[in-house]
Order: C-alpha cells, then structure tokens, then sequence
C-alpha cells in the first residue's frame, strides 16, 4: 500500500487528489495539509511513502516544506512530488535543489499524476514534459547558465560510476541504462545507490542536477 499526504491551501485541490488517490487500489490517503509547516509536522508523523506538495502555501511555501522532509534523516523513505500550476525553470530547480523526485502540474489527467506516484515511489525521478522543457532551456541558454563548479565529491566517483551519471544526467531510467551499458538492471540500480551516497544526493532527481552543474554533462550532447 502506498501512503501519500497532500500539502496544498486549497481544500477543493485537496479533496478532488484525496478522491482521486484513495480510490485508486494500492493507495491510501494519510492525511492532508493546508500550508507547509504543517506539511512537515504531519509527515514526521505519519512518515508517508509520498508527498503531493503545492509551491505557493502560507506560513512555509512548498519549497521550504520540501527542503526540511528531505534534510531530515528519519524521512528518507519519502518522497515528494511538487504538483502546482507554475511550472517555470526556477521552480522546477529550487524544488529539484531542495529534494523534490518530480514535479507534475495541476493540469495532469488523473491517470498520469497515479502513473507518476508509482515512478518516483519506484525510486525514480519524474518531471512533466513542460518542466522538463524549462530545466532544459535553463541550462541550454548560456547567459542564464549557473556557474559550473564540479562538486569535489566527483572525483570519488568510478569511472563506471560517471557513465552511469551522463545517463542519469539525459534521463534514462535503470532498464534503459543496463540496456546502454549491457549490464543487468539490479546492477545499474547499485551503481546509482552508490553515487547518490558519494554525492549526497536525495534521489535521481538531485543527481540529473549534479550531471549538469558540474560540468559533466553538456546540453545537447
């Protein structure tokens, strides 16, 4: 059973997700937040396996909300997936930067926003293809290019380990990069798990930003 909590100040938002997840088999709905400092109280306490966080919320926005579930240790087996309507380059980076697995916008068909709680609960990132258009373009567009510094972690990373990243970094999954790399999908997982740890990474998500900050990764190649 996959538990999730929805963070949103809207109650009409949260009662049509709420619908929508809990009749869904295989879900339950743990509980519901209006703003994200009671998102983070409700999470420690329930520890969900997923989080549906809003960006724009008072007292403590989604973002903020995002960064304390994701800094706190005990809460390592949630994950969050940002579900808003503003879907611009900046948000999708601060929410990736603060620990978000995806980043789906309110627009989403019902089928699609279930289908994206079962990627990142799989341990997968998942972007919508308006968010993924926008982390591109912010990093194709050198004048608004973040300055490239490679993490000194990097250089602890096998050379295996560092083309797995470039595949992470372009968005395959496990399957497509032990396909790539003929090796099996369990151990492309483990080569992943591990450079998550020597980088310190939340996920996937966080390390397709490491692929492209450091350098390692060059847009369009």
């Amino acid at each position: 059973m996959i538990s999730v909590v929805l963070a949103d100040d809207q109650s009409l938002i949260r009662t049509a997700v709420a619908e929508l997840v809990s009749h869904e088999e295989g879900f339950t709905v743990a509980g519901q937040a209006g703003n994200g400092r009671d998102a983070v109280a409700l999470v420690r306490e329930l520890r969900p396996d997923i989080v549906l966080m809003d960006i724009r919320m008072p007292v403590m926005d989604g973002i903020q909300a995002t960064e304390a579930i994701c800094a706190d240790p005990a809460l390592a087996g949630t994950r969050i997936i940002v579900l808003t309507t503003f879907e611009e380059d900046e948000y999708v980076l601060q929410a990736l930067r603060a620990g978000a697995s995806g980043f789906v916008g309110k627009g989403t068909e019902a089928r699609d926003l279930m289908n994206a709680i079962r990627t990142v609960h799989s341990g997968d990132a998942l972007l919508s293809p308006r968010a993924t258009r926008a982390l591109i373009d912010r990093y194709t567009a050198p004048a608004e290019r973040p300055s490239l510094v490679a993490p000194a972690e990097l250089a602890l990373l096998t050379d295996r380990e560092r083309e797995i990243l470039l595949l992470v970094g372009r968005g395959l999954a496990n399957t497509r990069i032990a396909d790539e790399l003929v090796i099996s999908p369990h151990t492309a997982k483990t080569h992943v798990n591990r450079m998550m740890t020597k980088l310190g990474a939340h996920d996937r998500a966080q390390l397709v930003i490491i692929a492209y900050e450091s350098g390692l990764l060059v847009p369009g190649s």
